[in-house]
This record gives C-alpha cells, structure tokens and sequence, in this order.
C-alpha cells in the first residue's frame, strides 16, 4: 500500500464538555455509536483499522467489498463502523452495538456467516487523504468538501454523515437521535486540521442517574479490595435484574467499599442472582462469553438491600450501555422501588433518517 499516509495512522478525538459548543463557523454532526474505523485502499488493497491501531479487515469483508466498489481508487477515509438493526419490537431501524460486537469472532466460518445475517454500513466523516495528497493539513470545512465531492455517489451501505452549522439544529439533533441509538454529537471548529490522536474536537453525550440495588461485587484484580460494584434494577414483575456495574474507584476508596459492604455479605442464602435463570429472561451476572476471555467472572453476592445513585449515559437493551459512575449511597430509598419505571426511555427514531438526511435539519 503506498498513499500518501499509510496505516497505521491514530484517529482525531474528542473531549468530553457538557455544554454544546457554540462559535463562527462550528460544525455538529451525529456522534455513532460503533467501531471508530479508518479504511485506506490503494486499487484492489483495502485495510480496515481501529482506533487502537489493530486491523479489522478480517472481520468485515463486505465492507471491504464495498470500498473497492465505492471509495476513490487511492484514499484514507476516517469513519464508523455500524450494524443497523431492522426487526426490533418497534419495527423501526436502529443501531445495534451488542450485534455488531458480535462481528469481532475468530473463526472463518462465522466471520463469513456474520457478514450475510448482520451486515455493517459505513458512515464516512472526515477525508485524510485522496490520490497523492496528504489533507490532514487542510482545515475541516475544505476536508469536508472534499470528502462530499469524493463521495458524492456513494449508496448504501456506504454513507456519509449529514452535518449542520446551525446549534438550534444540533440541539434538536442531541434530543432526537438518541432514539435512533446515537449516543450524543461532536462539535468540530472551523479552522481545525486534523491531527492523529489528538483531543481537537468536542463530544456532548447524554448523562442521566438512577437509583439502583448494589446486589454484588467483583474483587479487583490486584488484591482483596473491591474492584467492582453489581447493579441491580427490577422489573415489573419483582425481578432482579444485573445491568451493568460501577468500577472507577481510587485504590484507598476501594478499601472503604470493602468495610462498607461487609454488614451485607451474610445472610446471601436464597440470592436472587445465585438462583436466576439465564433462560427465564433474568440477567444474572457470571455469564461466560467470548468477549471475557480469561477475565475472571467470579463474583460476590450481597443481600440486595444497599441502594446507590449511579450516573449513566445510554442503555443497550435492559442494561447501561457503559459502566456506570457511583455517585452517592442512597439509605433513604427502598431497594424494590429501584425499577426500569425510572429511566429516562428516549423517543424512537428511524435511523435510517439520521444517515439520509433529516429533513427538518437546517445548516
């Protein structure tokens, strides 16, 4: 492969801010919830590359396919690898990130069988190179413009990612494109050259608390403290659910869990989770997966009568999306009332408008 930047090359990133950005000439367009993705071809050679360096070409032949029909002949195309999914309870499109995880497999067969049943699209954002010329010099908006002109006959599955310069435009968008499984949006300055690995650009994501049952915990890895707190919520029907976990702690904090916890680790007979049903529907932690590998999942049960408030960005299905952040214990708040009711559920929206074009975005 010989362009004029060559793999591998680490993407621009984000910082976190809580305020939307506003000045002359910002950029906002969708943040995607998928694998960060650099594609390079040079002809018939094609690689897919990560944001941590590693190559993903294996994994997705079909996208691969689609650069060689697609992209330019010789380009580097930062983007995002996503999975649409089309038969959910709604019926309505949305993004998948529990399927498309599910693509990273090591056997052949399955990578080949994966590709049929859950295909991925990709969503181009920024052009670093085209033919002999390098663009990472270049600010936004010109990359921007060349990337349209570049890809101005792309189809699906091969998108590129609709911007707005207007911030009532983006607001609107932070609101609405949750429900299509978008987790928040990024803020590009006017003047900004793209620099590989750098904190440039600006992310805004959603953040919310619940109040959850601690029903649990991991030991950390590098001794008898607590690496990780067990979250629990119940539904409807009065049962336990495990939805993720709250794991960033300070080693000296990590001990003070432990005191804290001990009143709670007797009397665990009859644990909701030692006597769940992963076939019932019940999440329960311990789950073996290929994605633990040789990570340990032994845990410790707590009798579910600890309540903290948690603060999360997004679900995924029944469960937080990322793990979540301890905020403080909750002793005024009853256990059973820590139920799915309290979540901030976000109106559903077809994703298939966030990637064609939403008609009521204004630039």
């Amino acid at each position: 492969m010989e362009l004029p930047i060559n793999p591998p090359v680490e993407p621009m990133l984000a910082r976190s801010v809580s305020e939307l950005p506003t000045g002359a000439g910002m950029t906002y367009e969708p943040k995607w919830d998928g694998f960060r993705c650099i594609i390079f071809r040079d002809g018939d050679e094609v690689e897919l590359a990560s944001r941590g360096g590693k190559t993903l070409t294996r994994y997705f032949p079909e996208v691969v396919e689609q650069a060689r029909r697609q992209l330019p002949p010789r380009c580097a195309v930062d983007g995002e690898l996503i999975v649409i999914r089309r038969d959910g309870p709604d019926g309505q499109p949305r993004l998948d990130f529990d399927q498309l995880n599910q693509r990273i497999h090591p056997a052949a067969s399955r990578v080949r069988l994966l590709a049929e049943t859950t295909p991925a699209d990709f969503v181009a954002f920024d052009l670093l190179a085209l033919g002999d010329e390098a663009l990472l010099e270049l600010p936004y908006p010109q990359r921007r413009a060349r990337l349209e002109a570049a890809l101005a006959h792309v189809r699906p599955p091969v998108h590129v990612t609709q911007i707005s310069t207007d911030a009532a435009t983006a607001r609107r968008w932070f609101e609405v494109f949750e429900g299509a499984g978008l987790d928040g949006l990024i803020a590009k300055p006017a003047d900004l050259p793209y620099e590989p690995g750098k904190r440039l650009m600006f992310k805004v994501k959603h953040a919310r608390t619940a109040d959850v049952v601690i029903a649990g915990f991991r030991w950390h890895k590098s001794g008898p403290v607590v690496g990780s707190l067990l979250l629990g919520l119940y539904d409807d029907a009065g049962v336990l659910h495990h939805v993720g976990a709250s794991a960033s702690f300070t080693m000296a904090r990590r001990q003070e869990l432990l005191d804290e916890l001990a009143p709670y680790r007797t009397g665990v007979d009859g644990h909701p989770w030692t006597h769940g049903d992963h076939e019932s529907g019940q999440r329960i932690p311990g789950a073996p997966s290929r994605w633990s590998g040789k990570k340990s999942l032994d845990w410790e049960p707590l009798r579910p009568e600890l309540v903290a408030e948690v603060a999360y960005d997004a679900m995924e299905g029944d469960r937080f999306r990322h793990t979540a952040r301890f905020v403080r214990w909750r002793p005024d708040r009853d256990p059973r009332s820590c139920g799915y009711d309290q979540l901030d559920r976000p109106v559903r929206y077809d994703v298939d408008q966030v990637l064609h074009g939403d008609p009521a975005a204004t630039t």
